[in-house]
């Protein structure tokens, strides 16, 4: 999609490009962001994907156009390539199959392409392309927005149901080692959300790991306090979702849970690409990696992004894996020029942070915070908490929703005391207070984050007192046990 492949992590004859044409600028930067796990090829364009296009010698791939994004596919970039850069990346393939256009037999095909050892025709295909071992790819989606009248092969509940269940029951067949995600409602507010889950899950429940959530947030004029509350609706959302899992798993019979895979989030300021940008892109030429939705985020943006990965730690009794969507170029926390630089946007930061920093069990946190109205949302907290433990240290994620004030947060530890502070963070609007404030080629590094200072621990280690800058996201390590 747009420049997320093409000049965003591959481009030949780029200064850092290694031999096979990967930008090694760019993964840099995704190895510092560390994400464990990446949804290939997508999205909307999965949905019209020929994998057979994908393999092969380079030069004898066919080029195509991509209808759901009006845009014209090379294939230079295909499975073999990407999980030789997803290995140097130190990242996990989630693959995902076509029902939109195509079926049983491609996604069964595909499969047995990627994961048998050899010995059969589509196999030794996979060693002759190069790779005598299998991919070995463990997490597989089957299909993207079945319920979105945009998708291409666009389905009703009951026909995407039918076939997700075939599909599931052949590729278990082929491999029964596989994990599988079956698509959810593309958002909270379509008409067919809830029920969608419903039936898709009364088909496929007993065969299938995983259901899919979308999620997208964006500031709308005037309402700055629903945005800083997305979470809430997230959290909503992921709790509507849960219900129904356990509904259907009960009303079967069945002893799993299915757990539920966030696997598109973000901020994303979809009203303006859809007033602005959606029409020039679907009427006009038919273009390789066509700019398309490079959103530059600010600083409000990213405290939401950091309130979102503190909703999906909160609910990871349910949340099984998510992904943020996209890694470069295309609403991305990555952002990079042909012949040019590469750079971190503001969302980078509290992604990279939690990546690092989010280990062992998520703590149950009661907050009690003054509260502020929300058109969207009703009343809700000032403050924002997410808290992870290990037996050597607890942190804490912190989101301050004031616009204005800074506040002064008492920590109760009691139940977990600490000795020492060993960094505290904060992502908030550099000196002089503008929100909106970005990083972008000429200026990379206006926003970042910056040693929180004011924090204190009680003497016995059972409280901490934390001073969070007004509309901030912070993140503050403690140590839960002596050097010595």
């Amino acid at each position: 999609m747009g420049r997320s492949v093409y000049t965003g992590i591959y481009e030949p004859g780029h200064p850092t490009a290694d031999a096979d044409g990967f930008r090694h600028d760019v993964l840099d930067l995704v190895r510092e962001l560390a994400p464990s796990l990446i949804r290939y090829p997508g999205g909307n364009f999965v949905s019209g994907f020929r994998w057979e296009d994908s393999v092969g010698p380079v030069a004898e791939r066919p080029v195509r156009l991509d209808l759901a994004w009006h845009s014209v596919e090379t294939n230079e970039v295909g499975l073999h390539e990407f999980a030789g850069w997803a290995e140097a990346a130190g990242v996990e393939v989630m693959q995902a199959v076509n029902l939109g256009t195509r079926g049983i037999a491609d996604a069964a095909a595909l499969l047995e392409y990627s994961n048998h050892p050899g010995g059969t025709a589509l196999s030794d295909q996979r060693r002759a392309n190069g790779n005598t071992e299998p991919f070995g790819i463990r997490v597989w989606c089957l299909g993207n927005e079945m319920d979105g009248p945009w998708q291409i092969g666009h389905k009703t509940a009951e026909e995407y149901g039918r076939l997700a269940a075939e599909t599931a029951r052949v590729m278990k067949w082929v491999d029964p080692t596989i994990e599988l995600v079956v698509a959810g409602s593309s958002n909270a507010e379509m008409p067919t959300f809830g029920s969608w889950e419903r039936t898709v899950l009364e088909h496929t429940a007993e065969l299938v790991d995983h259901i899919s959530l979308h999620a997208y947030y964006e500031e709308k004029p005037g309402d700055l306090g629903s945005f800083l509350a997305s979470g809430v609706s997230l959290d909503r959302f992921i709790s509507d979702v849960a219900q129904i899992i356990d509904e259907v798993t009960v009303e079967q019979g069945l002893d799993k849970q299915i757990g539920i895979s966030v696997d598109e989030w973000n901020v994303w300021y979809q009203t303006r690409f859809n007033e602005v940008d959606k029409e020039p892109l679907f009427t006009g030429d038919w273009n390789a990696r066509p700019r398309l939705i490079e959103d530059e985020y600010n600083v409000s943006d990213a405290v939401v992004v950091g309130s979102l990965l503190m909703s999906l730690l909160r609910n990871s009794d349910r949340v099984t894996m998510a992904n943020l969507a996209q890694l470069v170029n295309v609403i991305a926390p990555i952002r990079s020029e042909p012949a040019g630089p590469a750079w971190r946007q503001t969302t980078f930061f509290p992604f990279a942070l939690t990546a690092a920093a989010a280990r062992g069990d998520v703590l149950g946190v009661t907050i009690h915070s003054d509260t502020y109205d929300t058109i969207e949302h009703g009343a809700v907290d000032l403050v924002d908490a997410a808290v992870t433990a290990t037996d050597e240290e607890i942190v804490l994620f912190l989101v301050n929703r004031s616009s204005d004030d800074s506040l002064t947060l008492e920590v109760d530890l009691a139940g977990a005391p600490v000795v020492s502070v060993l960094s505290a963070q904060s992502l908030h609007a550099p000196e002089g207070g503008d929100r909106f404030a970005t990083n972008a080629a000429d200026h990379q590094d206006t926003v970042h984050p910056v040693a929180l200072t004011d924090v204190t621990l009680a003497d016995d280690g059972t409280a901490a007192t934390v001073v969070l800058p007004a509309l901030s996201w912070s993140i503050v390590r403690l140590s839960a046990r002596s050097a010595a």
